[in-house]
């Protein structure tokens, strides 16, 4: 089996919200130093998907992201998990694209990478949440996909996955090659052991710029989105507070259940 896995590097979410701030100009998250990059949640959880396979399979995973000035020692930790090979998409002509640029440079380097069966990509990404990313992989490559995967098992030459619906799941079959994207349903990623932690840091790298994957550079970075930010905006959110009294508890009660009805709570 060989298996890629797209992720991607993005400020930690766990940050408090507070720590952002947004360059109303530019229609940018200005930069904070304060808050330290991590792979997206989505994206380390379709690397255990991947692992899972190769566990069970054999095989190699290869990991692919896409950026300018990475952190070794975060886009390193797939490697120290278990993947085989880092290829990294690492120029500025890379950055600040959309959806569909992100996933054509991404996209030719995968045909570069030459043979696949699968490739994992997270449900969506933990900065911009847009969950496009792995679909348009799937268009450009004309690969069958399936989205929001909770488990997924190679079974007689076909990926069979259990994909998460409104009201519990469903289970659909795939050819191979295909493409799927990872929910938080999968469960936790492992975690990177000494062992695996040593042997990344002795891994040596793959970087890739426009020219060695042979990309259109009007249709990568800036120069290739098709969208347009009008505006980017730190909602306020404002609220208050209102006790209910009474003579005694009873009275309290129906008082607070009156207020709930007059604003349509109740």
């Amino acid at each position: 089996m060989n298996i890629i896995v797209c992720v991607k590097q993005v400020p930690d979410p766990e940050a408090p919200p507070a720590s952002f701030k947004i360059d109303s100009t530019t229609n940018k998250v200005a930069p904070q130093t304060n808050i330290p990059p991590v792979i997206s949640p989505f994206d380390e959880q379709a690397v255990e998907a991947a692992l899972r396979i190769k566990d069970a399979k054999g095989g190699k995973v290869t990991i692919i992201s896409l950026g300018a000035n990475l952190l070794r020692d975060v886009v390193k930790k797939p490697l120290s998990m278990g993947a085989d090979e880092l290829v990294l998409l690492e120029d500025p002509a890379f950055v600040d694209g959309d959806s569909w640029s992100t996933a054509y440079a991404l996209a030719i380097a995968i045909k570069k990478i030459g043979q696949f069966d699968l490739i994992f990509c997270g449900r969506q990404a933990a900065d911009w949440d847009s969950g496009q990313v792995g679909s348009c992989i799937a268009e450009i490559l004309g690969l069958p996909q399936i989205t929001v995967a909770k488990k997924v098992e190679v079974v007689d030459n076909k990926v069979k996955v259990e994909k998460v619906t409104a009201d519990g799941y469903e289970v659909i079959e795939a050819t191979m090659p295909a493409l799927i994207t990872v929910s938080n349903e999968l469960g936790a990623a492992r975690y990177a052991t000494i062992k695996g932690i040593m042997a990344a840091k002795r891994k040596e790298l793959i970087i890739w710029k426009p020219a060695d994957i042979g990309a259109d550079t009007a249709k990568i970075g800036v120069a290739g989105r098709r969208t347009k930010m009008h505006k980017l905006f730190q909602p306020v959110r404002e609220g208050k507070c209102e006790i209910v009294t009474g003579e005694n508890e009873e009275d309290a009660a129906a008082n607070l259940a009156k207020k709930l009805m007059e604003v349509k709570l109740l």
